[in-house]
């Protein structure tokens, strides 16, 4: 089912009375998500993505725009007559119930043309139980069931009314990262399985780059970038996507443009061609670094982390705008005993600059 969203907004009232005035969760929000595809919508707290989701199921309504399910529009439908299914982050299992009661749930509340017969009821939860591989766990209640085993009976019920939406509110926020990393993988094998349109909401960009077909990067209500996880790291459009994605973190320095050539710390370590002479934040990539002892770039060495196949290689410039400069090198490369200081060239692919006013791209010939 294509989903398509409409110049949707939604504005909230200020908490503070004092002040008054109005809070914009989600501004001129205008997106079309594919039938069959998984997208992440990611972000900092407050930027707007679960108030996107909870309009997509109907459960908060859009203060102006328009939501599509495929040509249908549902803008004023309510959740139950939309056809979604919506997987909350705290689980909100029925803590009496057993996990066979629990997805059995919506399938019974159904009324009129709806209503399933008890053998068809029966048959389809134990389909989409096993589907989520919790089929011989149906007569335990959730207080007996690990926090990973919880949220696949919370995606269970979800997928037992066979929705044509399939939403999750951070489904994986609350385990841990060993269930975190099983889980989504899950998640992305069901997904796959059953080719339900569905809207992941994360803040976390490790997980929405790992199981995502899109993502929508969103700041403050306002959609910041979309595409592929991948095409969005390798070309960032500004400096706040830029330093969202990517673990370790973008490096980034005060730099500037002189005759072509990129300028940190008075040093020069890139030719920039078709860049107009002005100061820039320069962002680099981990990965961009190749050492070299004639490279222009030079760093005060303050530690290694050896990460087996890698060496993350930790210093300082007195340029930088971030904590260190991290630079991941091959693992083959040796500091000597000793080293206090490291030089770098630039991989041109793996080098951003940024306006320093707006913080959008400036791109250059590589």
């Amino acid at each position: 089912m294509k989903v398509e969203l409409k110049n949707l907004t939604k504005i909230f009232p200020s908490r503070n009375k004092k002040v008054g005035g109005e809070v914009v969760a989600v501004n001129d929000f205008t997106f079309t998500i594919p039938d069959g595809k998984l997208v992440g919508l990611l972000g900092p707290s407050g930027c707007g993505k679960s108030t996107t989701l909870y309009m997509i199921s109907g459960l908060q309504k859009p203060s102006s725009g328009q939501i599509f399910f495929g040509d249908e529009d549902v803008t004023e439908l309510t959740p139950e007559n939309r056809g979604i299914g919506l997987v909350f982050q705290n689980y909100a299992l029925y803590p009496h119930m057993t996990v066979k009661q629990n997805i059995l749930f919506p399938l019974q509340n159904l009324r009129g043309e709806d209503r399933m017969p008890k053998e068809e009821m029966l048959e389809r939860a134990y389909r989409v139980a096993k589907l989520v591989q919790i089929d011989e766990l149906m007569d335990r209640k959730p207080s007996e069931l690990s926090g990973g085993q919880q949220q696949r009976v919370a995606i269970a019920r979800a997928l037992v009314k066979m929705p044509r939406v399939l939403l999750l509110d951070e489904p994986l926020s609350n385990l841990d990262a060993r269930l975190r990393l099983q889980t989504r993988e899950e998640i992305r094998r069901i997904q796959k399985e059953t080719g339900i349109t569905t809207i992941f909401v994360t803040h976390d960009q490790e997980e929405a780059m790992s199981i995502s077909d899109v993502i929508v990067v969103m700041k403050l209500g306002v959609v910041q970038q979309t595409g592929k996880p991948q095409q969005i790291y390798d070309d960032p459009c500004n400096l706040f996507v830029a330093k969202f994605l990517g673990t370790p973190p973008i490096n980034v320095f005060e730099g500037e443009v002189r005759a072509e050539k990129l300028y940190i710390g008075g040093a020069a370590v890139l030719d920039v061609p078709g860049v107009e002479d002005r100061a820039v934040y320069v962002g680099i990539r981990p990965e961009g670094f190749i050492p070299d002892a004639n490279g222009g770039l030079r760093c005060e060495v303050s530690g290694v982390d050896v990460m087996g196949r890698d060496v993350s290689i930790v210093s300082r410039h007195g340029a930088m705008l971030t904590p260190s400069v991290r630079s991941i090198v091959d693992a083959d490369y040796k500091l000597a005993e000793g080293q206090t200081e490291v030089a770098y060239a630039l991989k041109p692919h793996k080098v951003f600059l940024f306006a320093k006013d707006t913080e959008e791209r400036i791109y250059f010939g590589v």
